[in-house]
């Protein structure tokens, strides 16, 4: 892929400044165009070092309207960084719909020479890394965003030579570092680490572009003249389909294990057994949760289940004994408008803790294949990929370390309607009953075969589901408490 690369094409200044003037005019109106279909667009900058990345993207942003553009320089990949799964940080700089961020390096940094070296990298982990990214990349796209992916390109030879014009000049030096002398002399062993990357995280939907960088004003002309092409191509206007998956047909009908009805949610403990173990489990929660801390290790506990099982309550007696400045509580509702703008898993995903810490989500992304899927407001195309997503984004979780637990809180029909009639009758209760909650349980038959198709496809040995009898509230806070020491003790064995 770079081996058989042109490095000696370049551009006259006059047919530069000809060209550069029609392209920035394209773009900017591009640009527009963009806003007002709402595709988000994604620019990743790549290359070796002193190919001219920065110099690039200056000559891309000139022609933007800086009111809806974000560049970003990913940086070095420090312990904020570390301390969490290595996508997290680039979920959180994914731009709205119809806006546009820049990257100078991006996700494919934990898998470039120097930073496997000096991490200590593995061949297995770099494989998932791979998959990681191919399925990052992949839901961006699936969900409707543009990714345009850059490799700057130049020569051992000039390489080493505008590193020495950069040391030559005091305002300009700081910019060279020992690791990028070791990358020049090392050229040969990185171009084939490099060409690696390339193949890899080759796809037909996210192609990478090899730019030919030794002349900054063909790289520059280059540069814009693929954002534009990819621009027009996704958007339809230059006579090719619009970049976007077609919806598939509707699959056949597949009956799925009804494994809520098998289920009796009637288990019961007598209250004096229930002080008991209440203070034991959350004696013992109080002793893991320090250790998880100390140890750096996070975890992620989430609640799903039917409307007035329990969650809230059951949430308190977990988190009772818990230093709070360790873990959040995140309550799920309907998305806000910002939310609305991103990736569905992006408002999810940016809460996710970082090592030491323990994130508790009272509903959670499944809210994709539950409530969006009975309410009809998600296409069926839609939902169904979720499914995929989901457990793409959990074995991500995992792989980084996260202990993850999933509970699903399980109550028969007349429990949820004792307990209903319960919050209307109690003026201090009454803020929890609303109309979907009622309505919901006119769903319920839709709700149940939602849920178990949602259980047998995301249930995992990395991220099992524990279905939790909870028509008897204490027993279902001991059974939770219980659950989750033991997994914690597990993992920090």
């Amino acid at each position: 892929m770079l081996s058989n690369v042109d490095l000696q094409l370049s551009m006259e200044p006059k047919e530069y400044k000809t060209a550069l003037k029609e392209l920035e005019s394209t773009l900017s109106n591009l640009q527009q165009a963009l806003r007002e279909t709402e595709v988000p667009v994604i620019i990743v900058f790549e290359g070796w070092g002193a190919s001219g990345k920065g110099t690039s993207i200056a000559r891309v942003v000139n022609a933007l309207d800086p009111r809806y553009f974000d560049a970003r320089t990913t940086g070095k990949i420090n312990e904020e960084k570390l301390m969490r799964p290595f996508l997290w940080s680039f979920w959180t700089y994914l731009p709205p719909k119809g806006q546009i961020v820049i990257l100078d390096k991006s996700w494919h940094r934990l898998i470039m020479p120097n930073v496997r070296d000096n991490w200590g990298i593995n061949a297995k982990e770099t494989e998932g890394f791979y998959n990681d990214v191919k399925a990052f990349e992949r839901q961006l796209t699936d969900d409707g965003a543009l990714i345009i992916k850059f490799f700057l390109h130049i020569s051992k030879k000039e390489q080493k030579r505008r590193f020495k014009t950069l040391e030559a000049h005091p305002t300009t030096a700081w910019r060279v570092k020992p690791h990028d002398w070791v990358q020049n002399k090392q050229y040969d062993h990185n171009l084939s680490l490099f060409e690696n990357m390339l193949e890899q995280t080759q796809t037909e939907a996210n192609p990478w572009h090899i730019i030919e960088a030794e002349d900054r004003k063909y790289a520059a002309v280059k540069i814009i003249r693929t954002i534009i092409s990819s621009i027009k191509t996704r958007l339809g206007l230059n006579g090719a389909n619009i970049n976007l998956p077609a919806p598939p047909k509707p699959p056949e009908k597949i009956s799925f294990p009804r494994i809520l009805k098998d289920i009796s949610p009637k288990q019961h403990i007598d209250c004096d057994q229930y002080k008991e173990e209440l203070a034991h489990y959350q004696h013992r929660m109080h002793m893991l949760g320090n250790k998880l801390y100390s140890r750096r290790r996070s975890a992620i506990i989430l609640y799903e289940g039917w409307d007035a099982a329990g969650k809230g309550g059951n949430i308190k007696r977990l988190t009772n004994e818990l230093d709070p400045r360790c873990y959040a509580v995140v309550p799920i509702g309907p998305p806000r408008p910002q939310e609305l703008a991103r990736h569905y898993l992006w408002r999810f995903l940016v809460k996710t803790p970082k090592d030491g810490h323990i994130t508790i989500f009272d509903r959670s992304w499944y809210g994709r294949v539950l409530v969006e899927r009975i309410d009809e407001l998600t296409p069926e195309h839609i939902w169904r990929r979720a499914y995929n997503e989901i457990n793409e984004m959990e074995q991500h979780l995992v792989n980084h370390g996260v202990v993850l637990l999933k509970f699903w809180l399980h109550i028969d029909k007349d429990e949820q309607l004792r307990r209903f009639n319960d919050r209307v009758n109690d003026p201090n209760k009454q803020h929890k009953i609303t109309e979907a909650d009622w309505r919901n349980r006119e769903n319920w038959d839709k709700y149940e075969e939602a849920a178990d198709e949602m259980l047998h496809k995301t249930n995992h040995p990395h991220a099992p589901w524990i279905i939790v009898e909870s028509n008897n509230k204490k027993f279902a806070r001991v059974k939770v408490l219980k659950t989750v020491t033991d997994a914690l003790d597990d993992a920090l064995r």
